[in-house]
């Protein structure tokens, strides 16, 4: 089937200038991750609802509108929050050929100061999912069909340190098992939106339990997948489904095991596997490029607070004055 983007206009003719608009705004909509295009439309509509609430025009708004909203939302949401929401208000401006809005000019720029000092810009992410919280989730797992699946997933995403999209996107036809392991090709990610792709290697683990090529192998020889999506649905019978899971399925298989190996649920989810990786491989010392090369992070920015993370005992100044 024809992509609605793939259209042309028929031979010798030109098209509407209306059908390029919105072809434009497809193209637009395709420029971000689907996860980040419904967060953004979510935002915008939160933000209608309350220019609604105060009889004030959403769009195009004006700069003190917008101050007063994120006064308001700043009580009851977080500074991260604050920002995604600002940018949805400037995307939807933008969209429609309307300025943006800056947090470096006023009245947003005083607002967005003080909301910052007040409540903090420090992110509180998810605990990272260590190598001994690895050990003990899959050791609670059983040898269900269902069973072996969260352990090729578990122990796959923590050893390719693979955001939870990058997990349900994989299909069989990306796994290539080879004397040293497995090479998996990721299709798409947060970073590489263009799909240019990027090989990752897992090698075999030290121990067969929490081997992550050893547990694939078990998976698809227990489901006789051999094409299309690598992680299923299995329904309450035990059956397999031929959909992939969601990312949110992630997030509650981690939360399952995390707690059935007595871990607190609550501060884990599908994030935990790759910030796991990242924070056990800083506390075993392996250098940043290294650890960059497996996470496929662009920026050292953020793998460095993983391994600030991991080194907070390993390189510890306290440590070493003999108390």
């Amino acid at each position: 089937m024809a992509h609605e983007l793939d259209w042309r206009p028929p031979a010798g003719t030109v098209a509407p200038v209306e059908t390029l608009d919105d072809r434009a705004r497809e193209y637009i909509l395709h420029a971000k991750a689907a996860n980040t295009v419904n967060a953004y439309q979510s935002d915008w509509a939160d933000f209608t609802r309350w220019c609604a609430a105060y009889t004030l025009p959403p769009l195009p708004a004006d700069a003190k509108t917008v101050a007063r909203y994120l006064t308001d939302l700043a009580s009851r949401a977080k500074v991260s929050t604050l920002q995604r929401r600002l940018s949805a208000i400037n995307g939807a401006h933008e969209a429609k050929g309307f300025p943006r809005f800056s947090v470096r000019d006023e009245p947003l720029k005083s607002v967005w100061a003080g909301i910052r000092r007040v409540h903090g810009v420090a992110q509180q992410g998810k605990a990272p999912a260590v190598t001994a919280d690895i050990q003990a989730m899959v050791a609670k797992i059983p040898d269900s069909l269902g069973g072996l699946r969260d352990r090729a997933l578990l122990l796959l995403g923590f050893a390719g340190a693979f955001r939870r999209s990058e997990l349900v996107g994989l299909r069989y036809e990306d796994v290539q098992f080879t004397g040293d392991g497995l090479t998996i090709w990721v299709r798409h990610s947060k970073t590489d939106q263009e799909g240019r792709g990027r090989k990752v290697g897992i090698p075999y683990g030290s121990h067969r339990p929490t081997c992550p090529v050893r547990s694939v192998q078990a998976w698809l020889a227990a489901s006789g997948i051999a094409e299309g999506p690598l992680f299923r649905s299995v329904n309450r019978h035990g059956q397999l489904q031929s959909a992939a899971l969601s990312d949110k399925a992630v997030a509650l298989i981690v939360k399952r095991w995390a707690a059935a190996a007595g871990l607190d649920a609550s501060q884990y989810a599908g994030h935990s596997l790759r910030a796991g990786l990242a924070t056990s491989a800083a506390q075993a010392g392996v250098p940043e490029r290294v650890i960059m090369a497996q996470t496929g992070h662009k920026s050292t920015d953020m793998v460095r607070k993983y391994i600030r993370a991991g080194s907070l005992f390993r390189e510890n100044a306290a440590a070493e004055v003999g108390l």
